[in-house]
């Protein structure tokens, strides 16, 4: 759990609007608008927007900015109050705005709760410690992938953040309505003054920066040409032993089966499969030297490729032998 505050951080505004189900199309426009003007402020990072889901009702969008002061600038500016009131016309009442300092990048997209909390300076090592319980308790449940809490941000937010994050939205919930977290809620009765709001899990790569700010660095072409082969591989040749009962014509086998292979790729074999085994070899830690990361990362992948050759050598020469 972090509850440092360094001014020269990386800062990050997530703010939450409601829009009117009428006027989403010059919502998405005017939000376009909004970001180019945001890209054009000094200590820029980046943006992502989120739509509304079954989990997570507001429209969503995170600004970066390498430090506080940049990112106050933004939020203060004439350019961003101008477009305010143009937008406002397009939303469903005022829109929250939680603004945090610092931040690590999750494993892998997680479903993230927001929660702020106003707390009386006097009452602040009681709140540490009350979070502290908090925090031991949401470990102990399914799905539990980290904490992190945020000081107030002077002359931004008076507020406390704090980020928890689940691997899905059943998991949280399992959370969010168990009897003991009701029993904490209870005993942080005098905390009680808190904004709730989950993110889903598209939204999981909100904090994709490094500890410095920084955009994290995109793997080299080489580690994704062998990152695609240890998931292309076993895709393709499962597909085949699949569809080849079907005596599709080898024009008509391709087709469909390269449309399938495109779908798999993208929404199981990439996310739950290679970035499982590869992740840290692809982005590895800053500090992590780069020959063993590059040594182990290797290893995995010619770990894995033997696997699937013997697997399925085993398969088309002794239980199933293709027409």
């Amino acid at each position: 759990m972090s509850t440092d505050q360094h001014q020269d951080a990386a800062a990050t505004a997530i703010i939450g609007q409601k829009v009117l189900s009428r006027f989403e199309q010059q919502y998405e426009s005017w939000q376009r608008n909004v970001n180019a003007a945001a890209a054009d402020y000094p200590g820029y990072l980046g943006v992502e927007v989120s739509r509304p889901t079954d989990l997570q009702p507001e429209w969503v969008v995170v600004y970066r900015f390498d430090s506080v002061a940049h990112l106050q600038a933004w939020i203060n500016s004439a350019t961003r109050q101008r477009l305010l009131a143009i937008g406002d016309t397009y939303l469903d009442g005022p829109g929250t705005q939680q603004v945090v300092s610092g931040g690590s990048r999750p494993a892998d997209p997680l479903v993230t709760v927001v929660i702020t909390h106003h707390v009386d300076p006097a009452h602040v090592d009681d709140f540490l410690a009350w979070q502290r319980r908090m925090s031991h308790e949401e470990g102990k449940f399914e799905g539990f992938r980290g904490t992190e809490l945020f000081r107030p941000v002077e002359g931004v937010q008076a507020d406390w953040t704090t980020m928890y994050r689940f691997d899905n939205a059943e998991h949280l919930d399992a959370w969010l309505t168990s009897p003991r977290r009701q029993e904490l809620l209870a005993e942080g009765a005098k905390f009680n003054d808190f904004r709730l709001r989950a993110i889903d899990n598209s939204f999981g790569s909100w904090f994709a920066f490094d500890e410095n700010g920084k955009e994290a660095p995109p793997p080299s072409e080489t580690k994704t040409s062998l990152a695609v082969w240890v998931g292309l591989y076993p895709t393709v040749v499962l597909l085949t032993l699949a569809l080849s009962p079907l005596g599709m014509p080898f024009w008509l086998g391709l087709l469909v089966g390269n449309l399938l292979s495109s779908f798999l790729m993208s929404f199981l074999t990439m996310p739950h499969y290679v970035n499982r085994f590869l992740g840290r070899w692809l982005r590895p830690p800053p500090d992590e030297p780069a020959a063993r990361t590059n040594l182990v990362g290797l290893g995995i992948v010619a770990g894995l490729m033997a696997f699937w050759v013997a697997v399925f050598y085993l398969i088309t020469t002794q239980i199933w032998t293709l027409p």
